[in-house]
């Protein structure tokens, strides 16, 4: 098996957290979809009470992501929609030690031999399956239990709150990958940092700790690691203790403002990623994760 790997979607220097388990015993839900066994297990829905919880769940390789986890995703989310009567919110987390790695390795070194027009859509695809969980008709959270690094960080940014462990290691670390960065953080995080805190976190890729996340306005609550999950439970409670057809109606009144430029942002990071993919300093930024070295990009050559 693979080692996993913080990409740069990760960052390859980061040690990351102790496993994170939840002392109850919560219902899984069995879904029988058009994905393959193999994918159904890497994203799981368990339900406590009326609160669903969808957990990344490939803790070997950091819950790195993958088109097929993206297929999984988007399955739960239809399931979801079907049986929308039995849940109130949706807590979204990693199993192990991290809430995602960002990108899957094997992933990112394929960009590398495509062409910009493929990558392109491939991008925009990527994107996509992720970001079903917008579509939610249900308040999402996001409890990051550990690192939540490049696009694992971004897919945090879909939810409507978020609860950090004060000791994890979170970051937009795509510069550092020779990668413009993707998966809508463009578009989400000037929206909840400010404009002038989003330019510094994405140009710097900056790893900055739960405690900081929360300080910066990235999260709602920050906790001990132990304690990430049972609190974004509460606080799911708490955002749905009203009535249902109220919270559900403002719901998509707030996402509809939040998303208006969404699809233009995504256009832009998608064709400046697949711009990317083609360039030496990024097959550097790769060798360089895969390696586990500090990358050492060249000149600059041609940017238009």
């Amino acid at each position: 098996m693979r080692t996993p790997h913080l990409t740069a979607w990760s960052s390859p220097s980061l040690s990351t957290m102790f496993r994170l388990r939840i002392a109850a015993g919560p219902r899984r839900l069995a879904v029988h979809r058009g994905v393959s066994s193999a994918a159904k297990e890497s994203v799981t829905l368990e339900k406590q009470g009326q609160i669903g919880i969808v957990r990344l769940n490939d803790p070997n390789r950091l819950n790195a992501l993958t088109a097929d986890m993206g297929d999984r995703v988007e399955e739960l989310v239809q399931e979801i929609k079907d049986r929308a009567d039995e849940f109130r919110a949706i807590v979204l987390t990693g199993e192990g030690r991290a809430f995602s790695a960002g990108g899957d390795l094997d992933f990112l070194q394929k960009r590398a031999s495509d062409t910009t027009s493929r990558n392109t859509v491939t991008m925009r695809k990527f994107y996509g399956r992720f970001l079903s969980l917008r579509s939610l008709p249900v308040p999402l959270i996001a409890a990051l239990n550990g690192p939540a690094i490049g696009a694992g960080m971004c897919i945090s940014l879909f939810a409507d709150a978020r609860v950090v462990a004060k000791d994890a290691k979170l970051g937009f670390t795509f510069v550092h990958l020779g990668l413009h960065p993707g998966m809508a953080c463009t578009h989400y995080l000037p929206l909840l940092v400010g404009a002038e805190r989003a330019n510094h976190l994405l140009l710097s890729g900056k790893v900055i700790s739960g405690q900081e996340a929360f300080e910066l306005g990235l999260a709602t609550k920050v906790v001990s690691k132990e304690d990430v999950v049972a609190e974004a439970v509460k606080l799911a409670e708490e955002m749905t203790s009203g009535s249902s057809i109220a919270t559900r109606s403002l719901l998509q009144t707030l996402r509809l403002k939040q998303d208006q430029g969404l699809d233009m942002a995504l256009h832009r990071e998608a064709s400046s990623q697949a711009v990317c993919y083609a360039t030496p300093d990024y097959r550097e930024g790769v060798d360089a994760i895969a390696s586990k070295r500090k990358p050492v990009f060249g000149p600059l050559e041609h940017y238009k």
